[in-house]
């Protein structure tokens, strides 16, 4: 598939306002503002789906047909709606059913080893200091008893930043609901690191010494 690319037509006004603000100008069918909304969001989008699916080319094809739905149901959108909350959310759908389709449920991509050094209490120094995909490998064994609201609570919320509010209108559940999953995403996490890491909790000596 090629990918969507922001072209000529981009005028520099749209480069100036929010989101919001282009959004409205999508849906009035202009091609600059959605230019621009591909030149911001391809990069944090592909970011977001890589942590769900394992292969970056993978990820980039699942942000290209994101663009195309904003596009097609761009009259759809509302303004009173965060642009992020909704552009996420179609992410997230796509990336989970081509997670389906592959029987894949349990694997996880790009983590991040700062939060893995949260789980160990903020004294991970050995941790830190892998290489990323030691990391990855690390956190894809972790997560393998995660399910896949729990796992996809903990990236939007403890890796993406997102409040638990706008985590809930993407996986479609309370927020409540959201901080029930990070809260046992983060307890399992905290006891498998310590089943199977032990040499990075607080008081154990640097694996690397």
């Amino acid at each position: 598939m090629p990918y969507l690319v922001y072209s000529s037509r981009q005028q520099q006004p749209w480069a100036e306002v929010t989101d919001r603000e282009l959004m409205i100008g999508i849906r009035s069918g202009d091609e600059s503002a959605f230019d621009e909304l591909i030149r911001r969001k391809t990069g944090p989008l592909i970011q977001l789906v890589t942590r769900i699916l394992p292969d970056r080319e993978e990820a980039r094809d699942i942000v290209q047909i994101v663009f195309l739905r904003v596009w097609e149901k761009r009259q759809r959108f509302d303004e009173r709606w965060s642009p992020n909350t909704w552009l996420y959310r179609i992410a997230v759908n796509l990336a989970i059913d081509q997670l389906r389709a592959r029987k894949v449920r349990d694997r996880s991509s790009r983590p991040l080893s700062t939060h893995l050094r949260g789980l160990s209490g903020g004294h991970g120094r050995g941790l830190a200091e892998l290489e990323h995909r030691e990391v990855a490998a690390i956190f894809e064994r972790l997560a393998v008893g995660l399910t896949e609201k729990q796992r996809l609570a903990f990236l939007l919320v403890a890796v993406e930043g997102l409040s638990s509010e706008e985590a809930g209108q993407i996986l479609a559940c309370k927020a409540s609901t959201v901080r029930n999953h990070l809260f046992a995403a983060r307890r399992f996490l905290r006891r498998e690191l310590s089943r199977l890491y032990p040499e990075y909790l607080p008081g154990r000596s640097d694996p690397r010494s």
